[in-house]
């Protein structure tokens, strides 16, 4: 499935209720790049070329990641997250999850030379959760773009360079591709002697995913923010420490020339 992510959460930087902090030396990290980075590196030079032609100033773009974060279009990265079974089947304490594990593992080492166009920044194997199961973070781009940025975000250009075309509204580009990824794991699972079972859509089950997701995605928003509100509080305080050394620096100073204007002579009674 698709989520809407979170790499300070991937990355365990703060645990959710859900994980267990003394199986998490078992995950996996394939890879962690700041997303920052990751923007410089795929779109700079996009951007110069596209700076200098403009010659409206309200056209000129200071940080293309700020500008997509801020605006409505496309997201700053996506994610796939993708599970073998499950608490029942391939929990993550058995020998049949160190098996899911294996064949997650098996699975990633070809995602990024299958997917060029989806620049994986984040990756990560979750071994401290019920089940093993894979985050997969990237920042989808087009090249050759005949509007804004000649190498811009774009989800819907970077599946369709990968050979998904959209059709239904069920038949998206975004669904064609996961299914077909699906179907790239599933050919793993086979190869060691585990059978996709296909089981249907069911609304109920569905529904039920569902929830668990979005209060999953609460409780991670919830932890961000207090992670957020301590980093406001910490410039707080470091923004009062500096107003504090710069009031003194400057009562020394008037004191000196006080000092300078009187000779040092200081009528104390």
């Amino acid at each position: 499935m698709t989520g809407k992510g979170s790499v300070n959460h991937n990355s365990r930087k703060f645990h959710a209720k859900n994980t267990d902090p003394e199986r998490s030396y078992l995950n996996i990290e394939y890879i962690n790049e700041n997303i920052e980075d990751v923007y410089h590196e795929l779109f700079d030079e996009a951007l110069a070329r596209y700076n200098e032609k403009q010659s409206r100033k309200d056209r000129y773009i200071d940080n293309y990641y700020e500008k997509i974060r801020a605006g409505k279009q496309e997201k700053t990265f996506y994610e796939i997250i993708l599970q073998i079974g499950d608490k029942d089947n391939m929990g993550a304490k058995t020998e049949d999850g160190q098996l899911a594990a294996k064949i997650l593992n098996e699975y990633m080492q070809d995602f990024q030379q299958r997917n060029p166009t989806l620049r994986v920044f984040s990756a990560y194997l979750h071994m401290d959760e019920a089940t093993p199961h894979l985050h997969i973070d990237f920042v989808p781009y087009t090249t050759e773009s005949k509007r804004g940025l000649d190498t811009r975000v774009s989800l819907k250009q970077a599946l369709s360079a990968l050979g998904f075309k959209g059709g239904t509204r069920r038949e998206t580009e975004l669904n064609q591709w996961v299914a077909a990824e699906k179907k790239q794991l599933a050919a793993v699972m086979e190869r060691h002697g585990i059978e996709w079972e296909q089981k249907g859509t069911h609304e109920k089950h569905l529904s039920v995913l569902d929830f668990e997701k979005q209060e999953r995605e609460k409780e991670v928003a919830v932890l961000e923010k207090a992670i957020s509100g301590g980093k406001d509080e910490l410039q707080d305080i470091q923004m009062q420490q500096t107003k504090a050394v710069q009031e003194t620096e400057q009562i020394r100073q008037e004191l000196s020339e006080l000092f300078a204007r009187t000779d040092g002579n200081f009528d104390t009674r």
